[in-house]
């Protein structure tokens, strides 16, 4: 198994697409800069919700929808922030866990809604249940690069 890294990493505003960004930085209480639950527009925005500032899938969760659903998904479809590898995400709920200069605490699993199945396809929701990514809420601020590390801290 790869050391635990970040493959990519997504953000948009609401209602566009993701696209990649090469670097970001994480801030606490808000996400992501340049996403839209950073800046309080996503779809599912409420104020003082920390269980929606980031959010991170497995890259081993699409390529097993793929293999499995016969759903090609890319990384920023699956409108998620971070996308990993070589971490299991359902693992960090309740944990805090650095991605690059950033600290995050693992707040709860994140999976596919109705919403993303529209966007998509019904067969996501299906092939990503309990394998739809992580939310978390940023507990230090910093830089996130794809490539990054990603380490268990408590």
């Amino acid at each position: 198994m790869s050391s635990p890294s970040v493959v990519s990493i997504h953000t948009g505003r609401s209602g566009a697409p993701l696209s990649a960004q090469p670097v970001v930085v994480a801030r606490p209480g808000k996400g992501l800069d340049g996403d839209r639950y950073a800046d309080g527009t996503g779809t599912f925005y409420k104020p003082g919700r920390p269980d929606i500032e980031v959010t991170l899938i497995e890259i081993e969760a699409l390529e097993a929808l793929n293999r499995d659903y016969g759903v090609e998904l890319a990384a920023g479809d699956a409108r998620r922030n971070i996308v990993t590898r070589g971490v299991s995400l359902n693992h960090l709920v309740g944990k805090r866990f650095t991605v690059g200069g950033a600290t995050f605490e693992g707040i709860r699993l994140c999976e596919p809604c109705g919403h993303l199945a529209k966007l998509t396809s019904d067969r996501v929701r299906q092939g990503l249940i309990h394998r739809g990514g992580l939310r978390a809420r940023v507990i230090t601020e910093g830089e996130i690069r794809a490539g990054d590390s990603i380490a268990v801290v408590a």
